[in-house]
């Protein structure tokens, strides 16, 4: 038994040896596996018009609403004015009925050293310097007729008034401050940009123009007092001159029209 159990060990490894490939030596035929074949069968384009009707009928889910409290409301609360603001808009009511020049400036840094200065100048012409809050000013602008005065309120912004035009003392006294610069102003119930004020401003005063026409007029009556003045018989020369011209003048007219109704 012995005998037999060394034949099969040395026969088992006698195949060992000749089944298993060696180091370095490849199999001449080697086993392949095959996957699966792959799926030829794709999905078919729908038709034109079902691809509509999908369309169509495709399920759109409503705009979701934002929560409450994210926007504010739509509906306007109307505040009530504080007693201050009434008040100011008493002065401001008050100050656009007396006065004919309303001018709007806005001040750039300027100290307070210069504001006395630029008050106290002003104030030599009759020119008053306030300051009103913008919020106050557009509150009042916008139930007057001067709402077109609304925009000039932007920024730090000083106030003009005055009872007679003084354009030309004010456009003077601002020369010497820099810091602050003209908006623009109502004049007489006109409203007016800066370069309109300069073009005011170059007009002359109403008193010149009345000694104008005043001159003018006096002219006129000298010259009639004077002709009446000479002899009668020079006076009535002048007007049978004058008849001849004014007859010559119809004459002169009258033939042209003639010779077109020929």
């Amino acid at each position: 038994m012995r005998a037999v159990g060394t034949f099969l060990s040395k026969m088992a490894a006698t195949l060992c040896l000749k089944l298993l490939p060696k180091q370095g030596w490849l199999p001449i035929t080697q086993s392949v596996r095959h996957g699966s074949k792959a799926v030829t069968r794709h999905r078919k384009p729908l038709h034109i018009q079902k691809q509509k009707l999908l369309a169509v009928t495709q399920y759109i889910p409503p705009a979701r609403d934002a929560p409450p409290g994210a926007y504010p409301s739509q509906t306007n609360r109307g505040e009530e004015d504080s007693g201050l603001t009434l008040l100011m808009k008493r002065d401001l009511k008050k100050l656009f009925e007396d006065c004919k020049m309303i001018a709007v400036l806005q001040n750039s840094s300027s100290s307070a050293e210069d504001m006395i200065t630029l008050r106290h100048r002003l104030y030599k012409h009759n020119i008053t310097v306030k300051f009103f809050p913008n919020q106050v000013m557009r509150s009042f602008l916008s139930d007057s007729i001067y709402c077109n005065m609304a925009p000039l309120f932007i920024g730090p912004t000083i106030l003009f008034f005055s009872k007679e035009p003084k354009v030309k003392e004010m456009l003077r006294t601002l020369r010497g401050s820099p810091q602050i610069t003209l908006l623009g102003a109502c004049i007489d119930n006109t409203l007016l940009s800066a370069q309109g004020i300069v073009s005011y401003s170059k007009l002359p005063s109403m008193t010149v123009v009345q000694g104008e026409v005043i001159s003018g007029l006096t002219v006129l009556t000298s010259h009639t007092s004077s002709l009446l003045q000479h002899h009668p018989a020079h006076l009535s020369q002048l007007l049978q001159q004058h008849i001849k011209q004014l007859s010559s003048g119809g004459s002169a007219e009258a033939a042209p029209e003639a010779e077109e109704a020929t």
